[in-house]
């Protein structure tokens, strides 16, 4: 199968490259480097350098011509700006980087029948005008089934839940908790938590993510939304208590547009793809610790 992966440079959409080159698929990545790093190349995986919220110049903004003749079967859309407290400063920049992104692959797909997995999130679930980037994969979610009730598009949207594992961000302002804690751990660095530490997360370890995307993109699926998660959380305190409880931490003020709980349901999952998450994060961090 030649499928084709936005974000292909960054943490999620790495692993997913690693999984369908695993499975002997055809895979271009697309991605404009924004937080996507050149050493998460995979051997086997053809990358572009591409803005793909530009749609000024079609040839230019989508380097169509380096696969006309191979496109796509499918499209993973995981291109985006992450994490919430960026967008609250930048909100032009990730409303639009989101938006049209998502409404360029749409089009493209559109034109040529290819059916389209989308990166969601689980801020859906907690307030979409609580931040731009909440609003703008919401909107990203919009396009999609309005993409499918036009044009009867097969698109799928998986919503993801705290995501850690290889490849995440350590470190600046898309760093992931787990990552901070990760890096901190190992640098001798006292954990540093916002606010008191009793918000909760759904942690999902990001090969079960990949599992989800894969899943979606083997069915048929019109504007379907799925839950992937472990449906299981921790405070922020719990987690911090994984790196042994008496390890240094230090709290910071409160961070606005957070919220207090995430906890998947991740039923119809398991229901529709048969997926169910298996990587437990107590093993995870033990293996981070024992390393």
């Amino acid at each position: 199968m030649k499928t084709l992966v936005t974000g292909g440079a960054g943490f999620v959409g790495t692993n997913l490259i690693k999984r369908l080159l695993s499975d002997n698929h055809e895979v271009v990545s697309m991605d404009d480097y924004s937080t996507g790093l050149e050493e998460n190349h995979q051997e086997g995986c053809d990358y572009i350098k591409v803005d793909i919220s530009d749609s000024s110049s079609k040839d230019g903004a989508w380097g169509q011509e380096k696969f006309e003749l191979r496109k796509p079967d499918v499209i993973f859309h995981l291109g985006a700006l992450a994490r919430i407290q960026p967008s609250l400063t930048e909100p032009l920049h990730h409303i639009k980087n989101n938006f049209m992104s998502t409404l360029n692959i749409l089009e493209y797909a559109r034109v040529n029948g290819i059916p389209v997995v989308y990166a969601g999130s689980s801020s859906f679930h907690h307030g979409l005008y609580g931040s731009p980037y909440a609003w703008s994969k919401f909107c990203g979610e919009e396009l999609c089934k309005l993409y499918t009730s036009v044009y009867d598009m097969n698109t799928s949207i998986c919503r993801f839940y705290n995501v850690y594992g290889p490849h995440q961000i350590e470190d600046g302002a898309y760093s992931t908790v787990i990552g901070i804690f990760e890096r901190q751990f190992r640098n001798n660095e006292p954990l540093t938590i916002t606010a008191d530490g009793q918000q909760r997360r759904d942690f999902t370890h990001v090969d079960d993510i990949v599992d989800g995307l894969v899943r979606c993109s083997q069915h048929d699926l019109k504007a379907e939304f799925f839950e992937l998660g472990s449906g299981v959380n921790y405070s922020i305190n719990e987690l911090a208590d994984l790196f042994g409880k008496d390890y240094p931490r230090v709290y910071l003020p409160a961070r606005k547009g957070e919220y207090d709980k995430t906890l998947c349901d991740y039923s119809k999952a398991e229901l529709r793809l048969g997926w169910k998450p298996t990587y437990s994060l107590i093993d995870y961090i033990e293996d981070v610790i024992n390393k």
